[in-house]
Formats: C-alpha cells, structure tokens, sequence
C-alpha cells in the first residue's frame, strides 16, 4: 500500500500518501541545515522552555494522540495514551537535565586549563519503527534537539498521521522551523540520504535486516550510528520467587502492545519445582483476556499492526508445532476481520531447534524448564540477541549471578523490563548498539571535543 493510514482492526484504508520527490527532499535538507546553523547557537534555557512546552502540548491533546496511534497501529487506547505521557516525560528529564550532562568536564593536566566540551553534531537521520510511534521518535527527539542537534524523521510506512503530527507538536512549541522534520519517504531513500554530507548521524530503532542496512550505508559513509534492534527477551522464575507477582508480571510483559514490542519477555525460563504451577497459573490469566477493538477501555489485546506481520507470526507457531513444540492455548488465528491472533503459549520447543533462537512479534509466549539456575542461563543467553531480560528470585546469591552472567543490555530482577528516561536503554550482540536514554543517550550524537590551552 506505500505510505498509507491502514484500520489494524478492520483492514479499512483511511487515509494515503505520495512520498516525497528528490527535489521535496532536498528543500527539506536545506530547510534543515539552515536551521541547524542557528539553532545549534541558541541556549539551554531557550531549549528547555521548547521542550517543556513540547510536554505540555503531549499532556493536554494525550487522548487526541492516542487515539491516532491505535487508529494506525492497533495498541489499546490504554496504552497509547500512557505512552503519550511517557512521551511528555522523557521532554521534560532533558529539559530539565540537559545542560548539566552537557556541561564541560574540567580535568587538571599540564595545561593551563584543559577540559572536555561536548558541541552538536549536526543534523541527525532518524529510521523509527511503528510498534510505538510516539516513544521511540521521542526518546530520541528530547535529548537529540536539547544537545543543539536537527533532526529528520523517516518514519514507519503505516503510522504517516502520527510521524506528521510529532513534528506538528515541536513546532507549535516554538522550536524554529527546520530543526524538526519529518519525511515521508520509503525505504530506498534512505541509503541515497545518509551519503548526504548535511546528514551526519543516523539512529534506527526496528529489525536485524533494516538495521544491517542502515549501517552499511553509514558505513561507507564513515558516519555515526545507533542502532536498537529485535531481541527475544528471557523471563527467568526461580523457585525462591513471589510466584504470584511472577506470573502477574510475565502477562503483562508478554502482551505490551499486542505482543510487538522488541523489550517484551518471549521465553519464559522457569525452575523445573515450580514450572508445573506457572504453567497452570499462566494458562488461567491467558484464557482471561479479551482480544478486540483496541478502541474499548475492556479490550487487552488489539490487532497486530499488519498482515505481513499477522502471517509471519502464524508461520512461526505453525514451524513450531512441526519441530516438536506443545500448544497450551491458542495457536488458531481468530476467524474475523483485522489482524488478530490469540494469546498463546508453546511449550516443550526443542532447545537445539532453529525457532527456539527466534524473535516472536504478537502475543506468542515459549515456555521453557531449567533444571537449575546454569541452566537457566545457558538457555536464557542462547540466542543471538541481547536486549533485556528479567529474573524472578528473592536470593541474593542467584541475583548476583543473574546480573553478571545474563548477556543483555539489561537486566531487570524481579520486574518488568521497561525503557526509563533515567536509564541507558540499549542491547548488545544482535540487539544492536549505542545507548538511548539517560546521560549516555545525549552523548551519543555529540561531538567530545578535547580542549586544551596554555
């Protein structure tokens, strides 16, 4: 369909979209450069006031734009105005913080006075994915704009509204015109874009293949890249763990955003003493959700975003069930319009098969025992990613060893896996690298510059 508005939970087409032309995309480079070279001169003071108002127009229209997330991608109307508040959150950390992470570092050297300063970049290419529209643009957006950087946007294909109002909400909060924009282009133009000296940095957040692609292109290019990719996150329970709170937890992390999202626990690992009674409790909370219009305040789970994504999914249960696993609920694609699936549970996959090490985007669990905890982890790191993962245990000694030896970008003990404006937000091995977030999400894309005077 190209650029186009697409119901998840109808089919219904809404509304499309003609990409831009080479020479749309160039007016905008131009716009965007002219814009960087005055804004990069403005204060943090300045800054901080756009960004403060960018999280008020976030809190006071969060319905408005909520509405239009689930309207193009699904989610419940519950959780995308929750994400619209996180939204406003992660503008007002950097608003509030920027100037202080970016403040010079003064260190005592044979110099005078010698120090670190950290300058903008310039303008900075953001490939952002569609599972959450508004945060992913945003955790990007607050500190990139606060450290001084541009930034374009080319946005998932089918959330076009959503990437065309997030730029609608940074200039109505003064940010000049230029400094932000969004581009609505298909992905062959983004290789053409990064060998474009006026772009100097790139950020991807979506999967292992566009990822490879975006650092090959700013690879040849020499230029920087952070890339946050698939993951396929293990959820350990040990059987000294609060097992009601385990099994509370592990629905609400399987089922975050219909089960498409990258930070969702997909294998849950689980001490053999109590695995009968996890399974059991598991399967009654399963049975309890409601599958419907993401719309309705009662539904749990909505619409996957896609077809494509709806017929991935039911291939990879279906390779599943031939390679050996045991469906415990589900495992049937709803007979009714829009792009459902049921929440379902495989159990019994063969440690050695090839979809054991797989991603599951939808609301597909893989329930796994261990014997003991070296167990647990072998299983929990064998698998080419490395994004989050969660460990359920009330001993000090286990939690220890789960913080040392899990192989992720974050570990999380009894809790649920999440994103945290306070926080480095980033995986290793496959997952991708470079760190959103927190101190380390600012420093990303600046320049360190090195000063030193006698």
């Amino acid at each position: 369909m190209g650029i186009a508005t697409v119901n998840p939970a109808t089919g219904e087409v809404i509304k499309t979209f003609e990409p831009l032309t080479d020479s749309d995309i160039e007016i905008r480079l131009q716009k965007a450069q002219k814009a960087f070279e005055q804004y990069r001169k403005t204060s943090f003071e300045q800054r901080s006031r756009w960004m403060n108002e960018a999280a008020n127009i976030l809190a006071a229209r969060k319905e408005e734009f909520g509405k239009l997330m689930t309207l193009e991608m699904g989610k419940t109307l519950k959780s995308a105005i929750a994400e619209v508040e996180k939204c406003a959150w992660v503008c007002r950390f950097y608003a509030e913080n920027a100037a202080q992470f970016l403040a010079d570092i003064h260190t005592q050297t044979d110099a005078s006075d010698s120090f670190v300063r950290y300058q903008p970049l310039g303008i900075v290419l953001a490939v952002m994915p569609w599972n959450f529209p508004f945060w992913q643009v945003f955790r990007f957006a607050a500190p990139g704009l606060m450290a001084g950087n541009g930034g374009l946007l080319k946005h998932a294909s089918n959330v076009p509204q959503c990437a065309l109002a997030i730029e609608e909400i940074f200039l109505q909060a003064g940010f000049p015109p230029g400094v932000f924009q969004t581009l609505l282009i298909g992905a062959d133009r983004v290789a053409p874009l990064m060998a474009d000296d006026r772009i100097k940095a790139a950020t991807l957040t979506g999967s292992e293949p566009a990822g490879a692609s975006l650092a090959a292109a700013a690879g040849k290019q020499i230029k920087k890249v952070v890339l946050e990719l698939g993951g396929s996150d293990p959820f350990i329970v040990m059987p000294s763990a609060d097992l009601d709170a385990a099994v509370s937890t592990a629905v609400t992390a399987r089922m975050l955003n219909n089960g498409q999202s990258c930070i969702a626990a997909k294998r849950f690992i689980v001490a053999e003493s109590i695995a009968n009674e996890f399974e059991k409790r598991l399967i009654e909370k399963y049975q309890a959700l409601k599958v419907g219009d993401p719309m309705l305040p009662d539904t749990d789970i909505g619409p996957l975003a896609t077809p494509t994504i709806l017929k991935d999914l039911e291939h990879q249960v279906q390779v599943s069930i031939e390679q050996g696993a045991k469906v415990l609920i589900g495992g049937q694609t709803l007979d009714q319009p829009g792009n459902f699936y049921p929440p379902t549970i495989l159990a019994d996959i063969p440690l050695d098969s090839a979809i054991a090490r797989e991603e599951f985007f939808g609301p597909v669990a893989m329930l796994f025992r261990a014997a003991d905890i070296e167990m647990a982890i072998q299983i929990a790191n064998n698998i080419p990613f490395g994004l989050g993962a969660s460990a359920w245990t009330n001993d000090p000694s286990e939690q220890e060893q789960f913080i040392d030896e899990l192989e992720a970008g974050a570990v999380f003990i009894n809790g649920l896996v999440k994103s945290d404006p306070r926080l480095p937000f980033g995986g290793i091995k496959r997952s991708g690298f470079g760190r959103e977030l927190g101190i380390q999400g600012i420093h990303e894309f600046v320049n360190i510059k090195t000063v030193w005077v006698k």
